[in-house]
């Protein structure tokens, strides 16, 4: 199947690449294909992001400064003075 690369400045850079590498332009846009696939799915998820998120801020917390909540505080918050 043929892949034609339309943005000059796209060639170009494959080109000198190849060239550095003394490499064909097929090989040298595989690997860097490669490599951005690679890195883009070694980035954590948005679901890990947040865990990670939560337990930062939940180990900045003091929870010993903090009133339990237990029936008695939650209670307290609905009584009508």
């Amino acid at each position: 199947m043929a892949f034609h690369i339309r943005n000059s400045e796209t060639e170009a850079l494959a080109r000198r690449l190849a060239a550095l590498r003394k490499a064909g332009l097929t090989e040298v846009v595989h690997d860097a294909l490669r490599h951005e696939l690679d890195r883009e799915l070694g980035k954590p998820s948005l679901v890990e992001k947040g865990l990670a998120f939560s337990r930062a801020l939940r180990a900045k917390g003091r929870s010993e400064r903090g009133l339990p909540a237990d029936k008695a505080f939650i209670d307290s918050l609905y009584e009508n003075d």
